[in-house]
């Protein structure tokens, strides 16, 4: 088992910056794959973005690609998700998520064993 931890969600205006964080503990295997996803309001869950469990690879969803950076630090077991010119459209309920199978199907949320409680993004115009 996988427990992931999401901190450092809150509100901003329009044009603000947030940094979030996933902090992982139990079973951490080494090829561990993560991703973010959001949710808004009366809306489904979206992909925003993935890194490889090495960093090799990164991968962002269309709407937020030169605005948010995805890093981790596999010494600490966390992984964060850096968000510029942060827009309204961007409030959501923000989730961090790991998948340990190794496929890297990074969109696709059933690949994802593994999810964190959510934090709250607001952004306010």
């Amino acid at each position: 088992q996988v427990q992931l931890v999401e901190s450092g969600g809150g509100s901003v205006q329009a044009g603000g910056s947030l940094r979030l964080s996933c902090a992982a503990s139990g079973r951490i295997s080494s090829n561990l794959d993560l991703g973010w996803f959001r949710q808004a309001p009366g809306k489904e869950r979206e992909f925003v973005a993935a890194i490889r469990w090495n960093g090799g690879s990164i991968v962002y969803a269309a709407s937020v690609k030169g605005r948010f950076t995805i890093s981790r630090d596999n010494t600490k077991n966390t992984m964060y998700l850096q968000m510029n010119s942060l827009k309204p459209e961007d409030t959501a309920v923000y989730y961090c998520a790991a998948d340990p199978s190794g496929t890297y199907y990074y969109s696709l949320m059933r690949q994802y064993d593994y999810w964190g409680q959510g934090t709250q993004v607001t952004v306010s115009s």
